[in-house]
C-alpha cells in the first residue's frame, strides 16, 4: 500500500510540559465543533459517501482545543486514540539526523560514501549491493531535502513493477510477513540501475531516501554505542522514550510481525470502487524511518510544538535549518520542501502522512504560536481526484480551525 491525519481537551496525564492548561472557552469550542463538522460534511457531499471521521487538535495562546466529527461510518477518535501517522515519521528522522549532527556524529554536507567523523567506518556499506546509481555523489542533506535522486520503491512503479505492483507491494502479495530490510531495497536498485538522476538534479520524493537515512542512523548509533541498534533503538533513547527530553508516546515499529496497534486505536477505511476495506494489522517494516511511526494526535502536537519551538532536542538555529534548506530542485506547484519539513502556507511547518487508510499532518506557525494536528482515517481510492479530496481536506480542516479560534491563515 502506498504511503503518504465531540468533546472538548482540557489537561491530559503526562502533558505537563505543554502550555499551561485553562478553561476552555465554550464558545471557542462550539466554533471549532462547527467548523471540523461542516468540513466533514462538505467533503461527503463532494464524494457522495459517508466519511468516518475528521478529528482536530488546536493550541494556541487561547488554550489547547479538540474536536471529532464522526459520521453515521465512523467510530470516536480521541486526541489519545492510536493510530499510524506515516510519513510525519520524516520529520522525526529529520530529527535525529540534526540531533547527530548537533552531536558532531556527522555532518549532513558529508556525501553517504565518506566516513563517520571519528572512525574509519563509511556512513553506508561499501558491499557491491550498495553500488546503486549515484551513490558516491550523493549526501546526506540531498536525502533529507528528496534531491537525491533515489528511486522510491514503495511508490513507484515507473521504471519497475511487477504485475503492477510496487516492489513492496509485490513481496508484501508474496508474504504479508515479509521483513523488509534497507540492504534489501538497495540491493535492487543496484540490480536494476533505478534512479530518477543525479543528485540536485530533481526532486523526486522518496521513501526509499528515507530507509537509507534510517540505516545510517543506525550504523552511527551502532558505532558510538559499541553494539549493534537499530534506527527504532536511536529514536527511542534520544528523542522520544522516557530518557528524552520531551518523552512522547510514539512507536517506529520495524519488526514485520509487530503489527498490532495498542488499544485504544483506530482502523483505516479504505474505498475502492467496488469494495470498501477496514485497515487494521499492518507489516510496517517496510516503511523504516519514512512511514513506520505510530502514535496519537496529543504526541504529534507535544512533537511538533516543542521542537518548533526550539524546546526538544534540536536547538533553535537547527530547527532554521530544518525550516529553511531547502533544495536547488524543488517540489512541484511551488510547495516548499526542506530538511524533511514541509511549510503549509496558512498553517506553519511540519510534515503530512498517509497510510492504509489514514491520513495525518502536523505543522506549527511560528508567527501565531499556533500548532495544529488533524487526523483522517479514510482513503477514497475512486479517482485520482478523489483521493487528492481526502488529502486537501488535511489542510482546509487545519485551516478552519484556525478561523475558529480567531487565527485567519490564508
Amino acid at each position: 500500500m502506498k504511503t503518504f491525519p465531540l468533546f472538548f481537551l482540557s489537561c491530559w496525564m503526562g502533558l505537563q510540559t505543554m502550555a499551561s492548561c485553562s478553561k476552555p472557552d465554550p464558545s471557542i469550542q462550539s466554533k471549532l465543533n462547527a467548523a471540523i463538522q461542516e468540513e466533514r460534511l462538505s467533503l461527503e457531499k463532494s464524494l457522495g459517501v459517508p466519511v468516518p471521521s475528521i478529528s482536530v487538535l488546536i493550541e494556541s495562546p487561547k488554550g489547547r482545543y479538540f474536536t471529532s466529527s464522526a459520521g453515521k461510518n465512523g467510530k470516536p477518535v480521541t486526541a489519545t486514540t492510536t493510530f499510524r501517522f506515516a510519513s510525519n515519521t520524516k520529520n522525526f528522522t529529520a530529527t535525529a539526523i540534526l540531533n547527530m549532527q548537533q552531536d558532531g556524529w556527522l555532518n549532513i554536507e558529508d556525501k553517504i560514501t565518506a566516513v563517520i567523523p571519528g572512525s574509519a567506518l563509511p556512513y553506508v556499506p561499501l558491499d557491491a549491493n550498495w553500488d546503486f546509481p549515484h551513490k558516491n555523489e550523493i549526501t546526506i542533506k540531498q536525502l533529507l531535502q528528496h534531491n537525491a535522486g533515489v528511486y522510491d520503491l514503495t511508490n513507484d512503479t515507473s521504471q519497475y513493477q511487477v504485475n503492477g505492483d510496487t516492489y513492496l507491494e509485490h513481496s508484501m502479495n508474496l508474504n504479508p510477513d515479509h521483513q523488509f530490510t534497507t540492504s534489501e531495497y538497495v540491493s535492487v536498485l543496484t540490480q536494476h540501475h533505478l534512479t530518477y538522476g543525479s543528485p540536485n538534479t530533481v526532486y523526486h520524493y522518496s521513501n526509499t531516501g528515507y530507509s537509507i537515512l534510517g540505516a545510517i542512523i543506525a550504523r552511527i548509533y551502532s558505532y558510538h554505542s559499541g553494539k549493534a541498534k537499530t534506527y527504532a533503538d536511536y529514536m527511542h533513547e534520544k528523542i522520544t522514550g522516557t530518557s528524552a527530553k520531551v518523552p512522547l508516546g510514539v512507536r517506529f515499529i520495524e519488526n514485520a510481525t509487530d503489527q498490532q496497534l495498542p488499544a485504544p486505536y483506530i482502523t483505516g477505511m479504505i474505498r475502492f470502487p467496488d469494495h470498501t476495506e477496514i485497515t487494521d494489522k499492518e507489516n510496517a517494516s517496510g516503511h523504516v524511518a519514512e512511514g513506520n511511526g505510530t502514535g496519537t494526535m496529543a504526541d504529534l502536537n507535544q512533537y511538533i510544538r516543542s521542537l518548533m519551538q526550539g524546546r526538544n532536542v534540536l536547538k533553535p538555529e537547527t530547527v532554521a535549518l530544518m525550516q529553511n534548506s531547502e533544495g536547488p530542485a524543488k517540489p512541484p506547484g511551488g510547495n516548499r520542501y526542506a530538511l524533511g519539513c514541509s511549510y503549509v502556507g496558512g498553517l506553519g511547518y511540519g510534515h503530512n502522512g498517509a497510510t492504509v487508510g489514514y491520513l495525518s499532518m502536523m505543522v506549527y506557525d511560528p508567527a501565531a504560536n499556533v500548532s495544529v494536528v488533524v487526523l483522517l482515517p479514510y482513503w477514497d481510492l475512486g479517482s485520482p481526484d478523489r483521493f487528492a479530496q481526502c488529502l486537501n481536506t488535511l489542510a482546509r480542516a487545519g485551516l478552519a480551525a484556525r478561523r475558529a479560534l480567531g487565527y485567519p491563515g490564508k
